[in-house]
């Protein structure tokens, strides 16, 4: 499964719907309402608490429809952002790219476990799309994948309340509540770490993706007490270059497993969708 196999014509206009109305569905919902982005309208938005929704959209210009069922969004929309929890993910997804249409995608790794999906996009004409979210050089990766990597390693190192509960740490007894110096909590693949921390490392599923896998990427997890930034470091060694990237995302005041910054990927993705210069493969 690769993050992006052919070149496709850009949507210039479209309706949008939201699978999910948490930190990056709301900031997403501000950002497009009343045509704030040019050629793009929100038209719905999904969740499980409708009465919830609506009181939390009222403030928008143009009010989206409310829906309680995730995969009664494709009707309505000619994208979706699924956003919500990963178990949902086949539900957003299927209806669109069955239909022809796009999906992006943040629970990436929930796709490890739902290939088929990739498969009935293929066979649609559909897409499935892994924004940049809380990563950087995705770009320079999925240029290099053009040749030949060797090996991609990722270090993701994140304050202690980021990582507190995750299930990979339950089931093996690892606590990390008290700690006083940084700790290494997990070391292996990309696919492991998508089922032991389903919502903290889709970055790492995202960069594996883009590159040589999720079972050759090399993944280290650590808790550390004294950070208050999610800091992913990768190195990269191909035939086309050598390189590596780190990026300390400033995680939000409600969530904080989401950087600031994964919303504003997906803002700026649809944004470049009708934009008449586009910067970036």
């Amino acid at each position: 499964m690769a993050l992006q196999e052919a070149s496709r014509s850009p949507v210039r206009g479209g309706r949008v719907a939201i699978a999910g109305l948490g930190t990056v569905g709301r900031a997403v919902a501000r950002a497009l309402d009343g045509g704030a982005i040019p050629g793009l309208s929100l038209t719905a938005v999904a969740v499980r608490d409708a009465a919830k929704a609506r009181a939390e959209l009222a403030a928008l210009a143009e009010p989206p429809e409310v829906v309680t069922a995730f995969d009664a969004l494709e009707p309505r929309a000619d994208i979706v952002l699924e956003c919500a929890p990963s178990q949902h993910l086949p539900a957003i997804v299927r209806p669109f790219v069955t239909a022809g249409k796009t999906a992006v995608v943040l629970s990436c790794g929930a796709l490890l476990d739902n290939e088929d999906l990739v498969e009935l996009a293929r066979a649609h004409g559909g897409q499935i799309v892994v924004p940049t979210g809380a990563l950087l050089g995705l770009d320079a990766v999925t240029a290099a994948a053009e040749g030949t990597i060797h090996t991609v390693r990722m270090i993701t190192r994140k304050p202690v309340r980021g990582l507190v509960g995750a299930p990979y740490l339950v089931e093996n007894g690892i606590e990390i509540a008290g700690i006083t110096e940084p700790m290494r909590v997990f070391a292996g693949s990309p696919r492991e770490a998508a089922r032991g921390f389903p919502t903290n490392l889709n970055v790492a599923v995202a960069l594996s993706l883009a590159g040589i896998g999720p079972d050759r990427t090399e993944l280290e997890i650590w808790a550390d007490p004294i950070l208050d930034r999610n800091t992913h470091r990768i190195e990269v060694e191909a035939d086309a270059a050598r390189f590596s990237m780190t990026i300390e995302n400033v995680p939000t005041d409600e969530n904080p497993r989401t950087g600031r910054i994964t919303a504003l990927s997906v803002i700026a993705y649809l944004r470049k969708l009708a934009a008449p210069l586009r910067v970036g493969t």
